[in-house]
C-alpha cells in the first residue's frame, strides 16, 4: 500500500466534531475528497493512488471520519454484536446523515464550495448521503464497493460475518497486525504484490495513530450509523451529480449486488464491475481505479 506522509491538520466543526485531515496537491486546484470505509483511517489510501490524482491537477483531501483515527470520539450508544446481527441500532445512535453532515461542514470550514466525492465501502454510503442531502457541494460522486442499505443486496458473505464475529480485541501492536491480516486475507487480495507488508504497514500506523489501543466500540458506533440509516434507495434516487459506481466481482465484504443496486437507483449512474477486484484498494489496483475516477471527473 506504501503509506504516504500525511501532514495532520485539524478542523473543529460547528456540530462539535473535530476532524483530522491531510491535504495533498495544490490548494487552489479542484478538490477530491476521499472518504474511507468502516473503521479505516485516512492513511488507508495508497500513496500511488493519491499521487495519480494530484498529478492530474487535483487537490486531494484525506480525512478521518468521526470515531476513527485522530478525529473525535462520540459517546453515543453502540449496537452490541447480537444487535448487529439483528440489524438493530440503539435509538440514540448517530446516522450516516450525521456523518455526511460532518463532511458538509468540513468542506464549508475549508471554504470549498464544491468537491468531487470519492467514498469506499461505508465511505461510499456517506458520499451517497452527501450527494443526496447536500447536492450543491458535490461536483461528482464515485461510490466504490458500497451499497444502498437495502438488506436484500450487498450483504457480507457468511464467512465474513463469522470472521468478524470471532475476531478478538487486540491488546498489542502485534495482535492488531494479526487481526487486520486475517481480515484482509479473507476480504482482500493476498496475491497482490507486497500485500502482507502493506497490511502490516497500515495496521501498525493505525495502531500508533489510535494511541496504541484498539477501540471496537468506535467501530460499532459506525456500524450503528449504517444500521440506523437503513435503506437509502429512495434517497439516492434524488442524486443529480454525475455518478460512477465501482465494484469488484470478488467482494466478500459487500456483495456485488450492492454496487448494481446503487447504480440502478441513481439516474444516469455508470457501473464499472472490475474483474478480480476484492474489497481492497492496493498499489496494484490503484492505477485502474484512479484512471476510472479521473475519466469520470474530467468528462
Amino acid at each position: 500500500m506504501s503509506l504516504k506522509q500525511h501532514e495532520e491538520q485539524y478542523v473543529s466543526l460547528s456540530n462539535n466534531i473535530q476532524l483530522c485531515y491531510s491535504s495533498h496537491g495544490n490548494t487552489d486546484a479542484p478538490t477530491i475528497l476521499l472518504i474511507a470505509g468502516l473503521g479505516l483511517q485516512m492513511v488507508y489510501w495508497p500513496a500511488v493512488f493519491i499521487e495519480q490524482l494530484t498529478q492530474a491537477g487535483f487537490r486531494v483531501l484525506c480525512v478521518d471520519n468521526r470515531d476513527a483515527g485522530k478525529s473525535s470520539r462520540c459517546d453515543t450508544p453502540y449496537p452490541k454484536p447480537f444487535q448487529q446481527i439483528l440489524g438493530k441500532a440503539p435509538a440514540q445512535a448517530y446516522t450516516l446523515e450525521d456523518m455526511a453532515m460532518d463532511m458538509s461542514l468540513f468542506l464549508e470550514a475549508l471554504n470549498i464550495e464544491k468537491a468531487h466525492i470519492v467514498g469506499m465501502s461505508m465511505g461510499g454510503m456517506i458520499g451517497q448521503v452527501l450527494a443526496s442531502h447536500h447536492a450543491s457541494q458535490v461536483a461528482s460522486l464515485v461510490s466504490i464497493f458500497s451499497t444502498t442499505g437495502n438488506r436484500k443486496v450487498g450483504q457480507p458473505a457468511a464467512s465474513t460475518l463469522w470472521l468478524m464475529a470471532n475476531a478478538k480485541k487486540p491488546f498489542t501492536e502485534e495482535q492488531a497486525v494479526d487481526v487486520y491480516r486475517k481480515t484482509m486475507e479473507h476480504i482482500g487480495d493476498p496475491l497482490a504484490p507486497n500485500a502482507a507488508n502493506d497490511w502490516q504497514e497500515y495496521a501498525s500506523a493505525a495502531w500508533l495513530r489510535n494511541g496504541f489501543k484498539a477501540e471496537p466500540e468506535a467501530r460499532y458506533r459506525q456500524i450503528g450509523a449504517i444500521l440506523k440509516s437503513a435503506d437509502r434507495s429512495s434517497a439516492i434516487k434524488k442524486i443529480a451529480a454525475p455518478t460512477l459506481v465501482i465494484h469488484g466481482d470478488v467482494d466478500h465484504m459487500v456483495h456485488p449486488s450492492g454496487g448494481k443496486a446503487t447504480a440502478s437507483n441513481i439516474v444516469n449512474a455508470k457501473l464499472e464491475v472490475l474483474q478480480g477486484l476484492r474489497h481492497q484498494i492496493d498499489t496494484q489496483q490503484s492505477p485502474r481505479i484512479a484512471k476510472l475516477i479521473l475519466s469520470h471527473i474530467q468528462h
